[in-house]
């Protein structure tokens, strides 16, 4: 495979360039404008005017969890000195260490409804803050729910690996015996909406409006996919009106959209697996439309993508294994799921057409209205672009797989995008402006 230099894709990025707040007005952020090569600037409540008539606009509705808790151990005092406890003795308790556990997905159950539905238990993947000050025990925090209740949740810290953990989350009423709410009401009392490190200051209470999209609705991801923060229920009405259709997927954006490439060779990065939902209604609107396909982002482009390679896997099953409907009796496998780097490792000759209907004829043959698998892939310059021919998205940070993703899109032509972007006062990254990028070559 041949090598990509990192390095390559770095620019300079100031800090005072670098969206600190969102505008008072989502739409009135600047908009560059690339096609065939070419740049120019308008207003983001302007996009229609760059989307043909008949283009279906594809977008991801995850919402944004307030996946971040903060626990404190328990401190003890006694007259003869001071110990720490996970749960306080007959003395009086003051605040211990700061334990920070932000939840990035579920474990058990491992579906994000499920998970967050749960009224009983769960348990999460979670990175730890402090974790060298909590080796064991329970950590216990008191939530008032919205109806003035009080309960109390507990953390169990599980195995580790690499830089995550495994924790279990358990609470109850003490008062009045075992709560019956759920897991997302609890982080929605008392968690903390994780807003992107780079924006180096502390999540505020507007955020909790601003860092999520309009049409955010299926709870689950740990950042926001930004591309959207652009659009408004005007913006939105606008484009139905001009014949411009919309369809929805589910990415649930996890920690690794942050995570920067540390090896000279982005070859040897290592991408991040997140979970994606289709409906059979969205899949069935692009096979009708394609070749106007918009993607609101790169969690969208990432995710119509994939439905390349799954339907090309279940196309293979289905001719390999005709007499049987059940996944895991073809494959042996009970999840579909594309790894970072099946795009590039064979010719794919199988027309998107052809990929598309095997993944209705495969829901079709399992009674299912929704498509679920995962997906690892990595979008770099080389890849052959299926489904997607227009990508909405804001300015990505240096050295990431994301700018990679442009790069692969725009045919290599990043440089002239973020050169105009910086020398026109774009402002850069989640709460930046935006651009609308035309695919210059088609495969």
């Amino acid at each position: 495979m041949e090598e990509i230099l990192i390095e390559e894709f770095n620019y300079p990025l100031p800090d005072e360039r670098i969206a600190k707040y969102p505008l008072a007005n989502r739409d009135q952020s600047k908009l560059l404008v690339y096609r065939d090569g070419q740049v120019s600037e308008d207003q983001f409540f302007h996009i229609g005017e760059y989307l043909a008539p008949g283009s279906l606009l594809i977008y991801n509705n995850t919402r944004v969890i307030q996946a971040r808790l903060v626990f404190h151990k328990k401190v003890v005092s006694e007259y003869r000195g001071t110990t720490e406890h996970s749960e306080p003795l007959n003395s009086e308790a003051t605040l211990g260490a700061r334990i920070e556990i932000f939840c990035l997905e579920p474990l058990a159950p491992h579906d994000y409804q499920l998970s967050l539905g749960s009224t009983e238990g769960c348990t999460w993947k979670c990175m730890i803050g402090n974790a060298k000050k909590w080796k064991s025990g329970a950590l216990s925090l008191p939530v008032q729910l919205p109806s003035g209740e009080t309960i109390t949740l507990f953390a169990e810290r599980g195995e580790q690996t690499g830089n995550t953990f495994a924790v279990h989350f358990s609470w109850n009423s003490p008062l009045q015996g075992e709560w019956e709410g759920s897991f997302a009401e609890i982080l929605d009392a008392v968690g903390e909406l994780p807003i992107p490190p780079y924006l180096n200051r502390k999540t505020e209470e507007s955020d909790k409006t601003t860092y999520q999209t309009v049409y955010s609705r299926i709870k689950g991801s740990v950042a926001a996919p930004t591309a959207g923060l652009h659009f408004t229920d005007n913006v939105l009405n606008n484009l139905r009106q001009k014949g411009i259709q919309t369809a929805e997927v589910t990415l649930h954006v996890g920690a690794g959209t942050f995570q920067p490439v540390k090896v000279a060779d982005a070859n040897q990065h290592t991408m991040h697996t997140e979970i994606i939902a289709v409906p059979r209604e969205t899949i069935e609107t692009i096979i009708a439309n394609l070749g106007h396909i918009v993607a609101v982002g790169t969690t969208s482009m990432r995710t119509l993508e994939s439905l390349y390679f799954l339907g090309a896997q279940l196309y293979t099953l289905h001719h390999t294994h005709p007499s049987t409907s059940s996944l895991e009796e073809r494959s042996g496998v009970s999840t579909l799921s594309v790894t970072q780097f099946e795009p590039y490792k064979k010719e794919h000759t199988l027309s998107t057409r052809d990929a598309l209907q095997a993944i209705i004829d495969h829901l079709e043959q399992t009674n299912q209205d929704i498509l679920h698998a995962e997906t690892q892939i990595m979008i770099k310059p080389g890849y052959a672009f299926r489904i997607v021919d227009q990508l909405i998205t804001n300015f990505h940070q240096p050295k990431s797989t994301l700018l990679l993703l442009v790069s692969a899109f725009v045919g290599g032509d990043w440089h002239t995008i973020y050169d105009y972007a910086l020398a026109h006062n774009f402002r850069f990254l989640s709460y930046g402006d935006s651009s609308i990028l035309t695919r210059i070559s088609k495969h």
